[in-house]
């Protein structure tokens, strides 16, 4: 499949809410109420948000036929070269095909003395789980999260590079 990794424009910002909003509502649609997804997503993607993550944080988009199919978020490289990585969000149809892990990969060479990426995945996200298993990562903790009420189990992974 011929895609393309690339950073984040303004201009994107209206293809990647539409992934976030796709992705969550396929992902969590028996994790977690639709109501709470979208409050959620409405605040966390918001036009402001999206600004400021570019500003504070890396977001690469993978392109495909000049359309973005997904995104990734890595915060910048913290004192003990830990990373956090945000998101990594597809359409479903494009789940499965490598550009999860081109993302994923783009993020750990861009990010020079990054030692470990920490993730936070929802427990009954399958899908996410065993991506990040596959890639390497651990699970380093289970917590509980409350979203805007909703009390989710989530798992800590870390990748160490």
């Amino acid at each position: 499949m011929e895609y393309k990794i690339r950073k984040i424009k303004k201009e994107d910002i209206k293809e990647v809410q539409q992934v976030a909003k796709i992705s969550w509502n396929t992902t969590y649609e028996t994790i977690i109420p639709l109501d709470i997804q979208e409050n959620f997503l409405s605040t966390a993607y918001s036009d402001e948000m999206m600004l400021k993550r570019m500003d504070v944080s890396f977001l690469y988009v993978a392109e495909k036929d000049r359309k973005i199919v997904g995104f990734a978020n890595f915060s910048t490289v913290k004192e003990q070269g830990e990373v956090e990585l945000g998101a990594i969000y597809l359409f479903p149809e494009y789940q499965g095909k490598g550009i999860g892990t081109a993302l994923l990969d783009e993020g750990i060479k861009k990010l020079k003395g990054a030692n470990s990426i920490y993730i936070n995945v929802e427990k009954e996200n399958n899908v996410g789980r065993n991506f990040y298993h596959a890639k390497g990562f651990k699970v380093v903790s289970e917590f509980d999260d409350n979203l805007e009420g909703h009390i989710t189990k989530m798992l800590r992974m870390v990748l160490n590079i």
